[in-house]
Order: structure tokens, then C-alpha cells, then sequence
């Protein structure tokens, strides 16, 4: 029996599926079903009118057996539903519910004196009931019919009838309703099995790509971490060259200090010395100190400017700071591998700016810049130059430019630069990544704009405006990059682009 219900789409294979689709089908808008149940006991006790009609005589009787199965059976099986504990028996009480009043009401036509010339339509009336307002399924509705008409069949065969081929008409009549019953729920519960697969399919899919996306959305956060840390590392490889320079002719200024005092000691204590060579010593020994001093300083300056854009890039909390010596700071981290590759940088700040804002967003902003300048706007080795400018966009905005006379983004790239793992180097180690981070921080963190501006072989110049003070509250989602061509080079203290 199960498979011939599998193979006609009335029984799932599967049977977590198939009991999940039996609870929701005869659970679904309980409340309805509740309510036709009440009515049903309603009308089923009306009816007493009809027996009234059809034999005075016996009415009460009829009366009575009506009244016993609606509070006997009907009404607690409509409040049994409410109970929690009693709602994985569903079916079999709507069956129950179905089946008994559809039986005793076989008996109650055998009570009445030509009840049976008149039951056919009496018991139309339950089947259409059972089959419209009910939520039996086809197995069980036909248990209901078989039940129903069987007991029906024993009942007429104790009955009498006025007219003769009354017991074919009432059995044609019923069998045409049960036929068209079965029908009818066998095609609604097919329906409603096709829309539970739909719906079964589309969860189980959206919980397939809200898993994929949640993985897709951890692997980019991974690799976003791996961009900063890349830039990081690229800042810490130039400072540790550049830092490298002074320590060294320190370390040299010190052993030769070291060899003149010396010198000047064994002097002392043989008896030697000569006011020429205390006087050459000193001078010797005072050079070395101001050369030593000098480069101690150079590679103290080297470590503070590094510490603090190392300190900004790892810290997310908002300050307040003066952008000149903070831009000062972060682009002397940044010469010395702009120097390694032969690039000059140069910065112009307008004094007095102070900016209440995220400095570690910012600092992430111009190094993914001036790197990505460095890495892709230069690839034939050729030296460059690189300009960062900042000043004031009226009385609440700044204007930052970051360009380059480098061999610029080629048209058909230009509106996709800002977009997740875009990059024309993947197979150099690049992930695509560092302008889209760009650009979520731009107009999301610093609750900015950014514009792009290039012609190929002509440079590129990134516009950013951001407000002097964010406004309180949580970061606006991010808008769509402004990316436009421009005619000629220019400078980063030329005019922009305007935003929009």
C-alpha cells in the first residue's frame, strides 16, 4: 500500500518528511478547522428538525442520539484538540469525529418510519462536510467511506421503503459522493504534498546558501585580515630597511668613539698626552657623539611614527587628532619602501585640521592607496611620483587626494576595482581585495565618498571626502564608487573631480 501511495504522489519516501507533512496538513490553521468542527455539531444537531418533520412520533428518540454523539464525541473531540499531548492524534480524531455520527446517523433513519427513502441526502450532507471542512487526508477519508457506507448497507438492509429501487438510488447516490470526495481530497492533498516539497526544497536551499554565504563571508573576513596584515608587513619590511641605516652608522659612530677614548685613556696614563691630542680626541669624540645622537634620533623618530600607525591600523576606537602630524607620521612609514623602489612621495596638508574620526580606518585608506599605487601603477620598474594632499572642503568636509603619474587604470577596469577579489596580478600573490576594503571604510566607517579618476598611461587620483566629525549613531551602508576619466595628469593640489 505504501508504495502504490508513493507512486501516485500521496506518500513521501522519506519518513521524516512524510511525518513532518502529516503534522502540518491536519495541524494548519488549527483554529479554522476547530470552528467548522463546532459548527459541524451544530448542524448535526439541527437536523432534529428534519427527523421532527419526517415522523413526529420518534423525533425525540432521534433527538436524543443526536445530543449523545455531539457531547459524547464531537464536542471533546474539538476541545481535544487543544490540548498539546493530543495533537499527534489529529487524524485519527477527526477520523473518530467522522466516522461515529456518520454511522449513528444510519441508525437514526432506521428509527424513523421512512427515514430511508430520504438518507441518501442526510448523509451527502456529512460527506460533504468531511471532505470540504475537514483536513483528512485520502487513507483516512477512505476508512470514512468504507465505515460509513458499510454500516449505511447493514443498516438498509433491516429497513423498509415506500417506493421500490429506493436502496439503488440511495447506494448510486452516496457512492457518486463518495467518489467525488475521495476525489476531490486526493487532489487537494496532492497539491498541498507538491507545495510542502517546494517549500521543503526552497528551506533546505536557502539554508544550503545561507551556510555557503556564512563560510563565503568568514573566508572573506580571513583574507581581509591577510590584506591588512600584507600592507602591515610591507610597511614593517621598509621601516626595518630604513631604520636599518642609521642604527648601522650608529653602531660604526659608537666603535670609533669607543677607539678614540681609548686612545685618549692609554694617553693619560702613560703620561703622553699633548694638548694637540686631548684637543683632536675631544673633537674626534664630540662628532661622534652629535653623529651618533643624530642617528639614534633618525631611527627613534622611524620607530615612533611606526609605532603609532601600527597602533591607529590595529585600533578601532574613534579619536580626535590633528591631521598634519598624524599624515606626517603615517607617510614616514611609508618613504621607506617608496624609496626601495625608486618612488618620491610627496604630502601637503593644510595646518589646523583636526579630525574627529576613526585614524586606524584612515590610516588603512592612504597605506592600501600608496601601496596599491606603488605594487600596480609602476609594474615596468620604472620611478614615480606619489602625492597625497589634504585640505578643507568648506566648513565640515575634508578633501584628500591620493595620485600617482603611473601607468593608470585601463577603461574596461575602472568599474571594478572597487569590487571583492578584483585583481589583475592574482597570480603575483595580489587577492583583490585591498580597494574594496578601501571602500567599505571610506563610505561605511569614515562615512565618506570616493571617487576614481583615470586615463591609462596618465596616472590615477583617488578624491575621498569625509566630514571633519562623524555623526553619532551606526555607519551607513555603503554607496556606489564614482569612477570618471580624466584629460590630463594633473597634481594632487590641482583641481578634483567634484563628488557627488
Amino acid at each position: 500500500m505504501h508504495r502504490i501511495l508513493s507512486r501516485l504522489g500521496l506518500r513521501f519516501e522519506d519518513p521524516v518528511d512524510e511525518r513532518a507533512f502529516v503534522a502540518r496538513f491536519t495541524l494548519d490553521d488549527l483554529f479554522r478547522t476547530q470552528a467548522a468542527m463546532l459548527l459541524g455539531a451544530f448542524v448535526y444537531c439541527a437536523f432534529a428538525v428534519w427527523d421532527w418533520i419526517l415522523d413526529p412520533a420518534h423525533w425525540i428518540d432521534t433527538l436524543f442520539l443526536r445530543l449523545t454523539v455531539a457531547t459524547a464525541v464531537l464536542l471533546p473531540a474539538t476541545v481535544a484538540l487543544s490540548w498539546p499531548a493530543a495533537r499527534p492524534w489529529a487524524e485519527e480524531i477527526y477520523l473518530g469525529y467522522c466516522v461515529v455520527p456518520g454511522c449513528v446517523l444510519s441508525l437514526i433513519y432506521l428509527r424513523l418510519g421512512p427515514g430511508f427513502d430520504h438518507a441518501a441526502a442526510g448523509l451527502i450532507i456529512i460527506i460533504l462536510f468531511v471532505s470540504t471542512l475537514l483536513p483528512l487526508r485520502l487513507p483516512s477519508l477512505a476508512i470514512f467511506c468504507g465505515l460509513t457506507w458499510l454500516w449505511f448497507a447493514v443498516c438498509e438492509a433491516f429497513a423498509t421503503h415506500e417506493r421500490p429501487g429506493m436502496r439503488f438510488i440511495n447506494n448510486f447516490e452516496i457512492g457518486m459522493a463518495y467518489t467525488l470526495s475521495l476525489y476531490a481530497v486526493g487532489a487537494r492533498e496532492l497539491r498541498a504534498r507538491r507545495q510542502f516539497q517546494i517549500e521543503e526544497a526552497l528551506r533546505r536551499e536557502t539554508q544550503r546558501s545561507e551556510a555557503a554565504l556564512s563560510e563565503l563571508r568568514e573566508a572573506q573576513a580571513h583574507l581581509v585580515q591577510a590584506e591588512k596584515l600584507a600592507a602591515l608587513s610591507q610597511l614593517v619590511a621598509g621601516v626595518a630597511h630604513e631604520i636599518n641605516t642609521p642604527i648601522g652608522l650608529a653602531l660604526t659612530t659608537s666603535t670609533a668613539a669607543d677607539g678614540d677614548l681609548r686612545h685618549l685613556q692609554r694617553a693619560v696614563e702613560t703620561g703622553q698626552m699633548r694638548r694637540s691630542d686631548l684637543t683632536q680626541g675631544l673633537s674626534r669624540v664630540s662628532e661622534g657623539l652629535r653623529l651618533l645622537f643624530s642617528n639614534l634620533t633618525r631611527a627613534a623618530d622611524l620607530v615612533h611614527s611606526f609605532k603609532q600607525v601600527a597602533v591607529d591600523q590595529a585600533n578601532e576606537e574613534r579619536r580626535t587628532f590633528e591631521l598634519h602630524g598624524w599624515l606626517d607620521d603615517l607617510m614616514s612609514t611609508l618613504e621607506p619602501l617608496a624609496r626601495r623602489k625608486g618612488h618620491a612621495v610627496r604630502t601637503r596638508c593644510e595646518d589646523g585640521i583636526i579630525l574627529d574620526s576613526y585614524p586606524g580606518a584612515l590610516a588603512q585608506v592612504i597605506s592600501n592607496l600608496a601601496l596599491n599605487a606603488i605594487v600596480h601603477g609602476y609594474p615596468d620598474g620604472r620611478s614615480g611620483v606619489l602625492d597625497v594632499a589634504a585640505s578643507r572642503s568648506g566648513e565640515s568636509r575634508l578633501h584628500i587626494i591620493v595620485a600617482d603619474d603611473g601607468i593608470g587604470i585601463p577603461p574596461e577596469n575602472l568599474r571594478k576595482v572597487f569590487d571583492p577579489f578584483f585583481t589583475t596580478r592574482r597570480g603575483k600573490g595580489s587577492t583583490g581585495l585591498g580597494l574594496h576594503i578601501v571602500f567599505n571604510l571610506v563610505t561605511s566607517t569614515l562615512q565618506g565618498q570616493i571617487a576614481l579618476s583615470s586615463n591609462g598611461g596618465r596616472g590615477t587620483r583617488f578624491t575621498i571626502d569625509l566630514p571633519l566629525s562623524l555623526s553619532e549613531g551606526e555607519a551607513r551602508e555603503p554607496a556606489e564608487p564614482r569612477v570618471v576619466h580624466w584629460q590630463s595628469p594633473g597634481s594632487a593640489s590641482g583641481s578634483s573631480e567634484p563628488l557627488v
